[in-house]
């Protein structure tokens, strides 16, 4: 499994805007270029991020992103899935009854437990523990 270059570049972006602290709006412009994410590939980026619930975007003078939750609680998960959608490292996992061999399978476990792991890790990690 691999996270898309999308997914990477959003993780960049919040990081970057966890790291201004909070209340702080940063120009997307100012955002693309310090972690170095394409203009027009940040501006979808924002958009899904904003859909979900994890940013706030304003448009004007005084316009810019910012964080809609403190950074505490937003977690590594929550940017992956916002972008990839939930995670999934074999089909068998989302959807046992898929899978023919699902009754007599020695893999399914180990993705079980594999997914889970990663799961667990990509929720424990905040973005305020990433901005320290």
């Amino acid at each position: 499994m691999q996270i898309t270059r999308q997914a990477d570049y959003a993780i960049r972006a919040v990081r970057y805007l966890a790291r201004q602290g909070e209340n702080q709006r940063a120009a997307t412009s100012t955002v693309a270029r310090e972690m170095k994410i394409p203009p027009s590939f940040l501006a979808k980026i924002i958009s899904q991020l904003s859909i979900a619930g994890l940013l706030h975007t304003s448009r004007g003078a005084r316009g810019g992103v910012s964080l809609a939750r403190e950074a505490g609680e937003i977690s590594l998960l929550d940017v992956v899935e916002a972008i990839d959608g939930p995670i999934l490292l074999n089909e068998c996992v989302g959807d046992p009854d898929g899978c023919q061999f699902t009754d007599d399978c020695a893999m399914h476990p180990i993705w079980q437990e594999a997914q889970e792991s990663l799961v667990r890790r990509l929720r424990e990690t905040t973005f305020a523990s990433l901005a320290a």
